[in-house]
């Protein structure tokens, strides 16, 4: 039988009527129920955050029957039923402040036809106070309320302060209900993709309890290592044999482009779900989480703050750095972290500092490809039919003459667009142009490339994994190529990437700073 994957399916009930595969989740859902009463958390879009919502929402209801099997069903014993007042805040995107105030009505009508309405409740707040207090009094048992995507209103107005005062005061008037009747509700859960201070939209809940960052709940969203090698096994076979590669190697393929993320102090590394499944279900590795493209809300954010793009390959910094709210951001590094682009790495509890990076390839191409004409002024499309594939090929067959010359090529026919002059002007050297130039071109061509990689004995300007061979570049502006390759060999920048069993080659590169293209090369293995 075909293997059904829930692709936008976001409803607990029907993944499970529906027969489609599902990693149990069960037993971290009921130790959130359990965990306090009113909780807070944060993750990147596409991560199953409403089918979270979902399950939680059935959970309280007591829909026992759905949760036959799972593990969830050794740790509950009376499955009580509670009124469970669910909203969906996305249909609220893009929309004007009274726009959203229809959509937060229409949703509160549908939950006033089981639990009565009052037509002196005038806001979205009042109202939903009295849909609390009357389920309580019409089923003798508190409320659970489940707010997916609280941010959706807000996010896409964070560059215009006049429209995001109106949004944020009146989610505030709605959420502030939620202390005031604390006695009528047994459990509330809040979810998005920011973290917005408890000072604004969440003024008067100063009890949520945060658990983004808290590491009995790292692995609730998202697919593990273990899940992957246990539940999704088949599927990883399923998806080898249709790509005519091994279990194992295809399982290194997913792991470069989908895993990487990690959302608490603990070592837990996850895999986004949703690329996860629709390679699964597409039958190839592909950039899915970018089908909808970058979205505006960021790039607006990194324009504001003039974010230099290739930093965010290896950043150390402390907790108030990447965790700060939404509103008070100061750079865009939080937005950046909240919305999946950065990601944890390692943590050093000793000093309580984090290093941040890109989770994976997917992040990074489609982090690049989003970026590219906000940032140079170059449409991805033209870049990747006008030379990549030349580039790229030219590269895998070991040709190195003839990828340089095509970049020379590429280069000399760019106009000297806006955004290259400005990144020119802001390079603390001229060669750092040239890097940021490289780089954009092998994040657009699905290269994992990095630059300025430390090393024993200095930094090297880029370093380019390739399947069968690793490249190690040297740039230089005031020097010969030759004294570029000289360099490598001379600080051992090589050394650390013979172990790896891939050919290990040095390039060294002469930009000219007049036609801004590579004029001269030497390469050496």
């Amino acid at each position: 039988m075909t293997r059904r994957y829930p692709i936008g399916i976001q409803t607990f009930s029907e993944v499970v009527r529906g027969g489609y595969v599902y990693v149990d989740k069960t037993d971290l859902v009921w130790q959130l129920a359990h965990y306090s009463k009113y909780i807070f958390l944060s993750r990147p879009r596409r991560f199953g955050k409403s089918l979270l919502s979902s399950t939680l929402a059935s959970y309280f209801r007591g829909e026992k029957e759905l949760f036959r099997g799972l593990r969830i069903m050794e740790l509950e014993q009376e499955w009580k039923q509670y009124p469970v007042l669910h909203f969906d805040l996305s249909g609220a995107k893009h929309l004007p402040v009274e726009l959203t105030k229809t959509e937060l009505g229409l949703q509160l009508e549908q939950m006033e036809r089981i639990y009565g309405a009052n037509p002196e409740e005038a806001s979205p707040g009042m109202r939903l106070g009295g849909l609390i207090r009357r389920s309580y009094e019409k089923t003798g048992r508190q409320a659970v309320v489940i707010i997916d995507e609280y941010d959706a209103p807000l996010l896409d107005v964070l560059h215009d302060d006049l429209r995001l005062h109106e949004v944020r005061e009146l989610m505030q008037e709605f959420y502030q209900r939620l202390k005031m009747l604390e006695p009528y509700i047994r459990f509330c859960f809040i979810t998005g993709i920011t973290k917005f201070s408890q000072l604004s939209i969440f003024s008067t809940i100063n009890n949520l309890t945060n658990v983004t960052m808290d590491r009995r709940f790292a692995a609730i969203c998202g697919i593990t290592e273990q899940e992957l090698s246990t539940t999704l096994r088949e599927d990883v076979e399923l998806l080898a044999a249709e790509n005519d590669t091994t279990p194992q190697d295809m399982h290194q393929r997913l792991k470069r482009q989908y895993d990487g993320y990690r959302f608490s102090e603990a070592p837990v590394d996850i895999y986004n779900p949703f690329s996860l499944l629709k390679a699964f279900q597409q039958s190839k590795v592909a950039n899915f989480w970018f089908e909808s493209g970058t979205p505006t809300f960021l790039i607006r954010q990194m324009q504001k703050f003039n974010t230099d793009i290739m930093s965010l390959e290896n950043l150390e910094v402390p907790s108030s750095a990447f965790d700060q709210p939404t509103e008070n951001m100061e750079d865009a590094l939080p937005l950046l972290y909240q919305s999946g682009y950065l990601t944890i790495k390692d943590y050093d509890r000793e000093t309580d500092i984090y290093q941040l990076s890109m989770p994976n390839q997917e992040v990074r191409t489609g982090y690049v490809r989003g970026l590219l004409p906000a940032y140079a002024g170059l449409n991805s499309t033209d870049v990747q039919m006008g030379f990549a594939f030349k580039f790229w090929r030219a590269l895998r067959k070991g040709d190195v003459d003839l990828a340089m010359r095509e970049m020379q090529a590429y280069l000399a026919g760019v106009p000297y667009v806006e955004g290259f002059k400005q990144k020119l002007a802001d390079a603390a050297t001229a060669e750092g142009f040239y890097e940021y130039t490289m780089y954009l071109i092998f994040s657009m061509l699905n290269v994992y490339a990095r630059t300025q990689v430390k090393c024993a004995r200095g930094r090297i300007d880029m370093v380019v994994w390739m399947p069968e061979a690793i490249y190690v570049f040297e740039l230089k502006t005031g020097a010969t190529a030759q004294q570029a390759l000289e360099q490598i060999d001379q600080k051992g920048y090589a050394i650390p990437y013979q172990t790896d069993g891939r050919r290990v080659v040095k390039v060294g590169v002469m930009f000219n700073v007049d036609t801004r293209t590579p004029e001269e090369w030497a390469v050496k293995e």
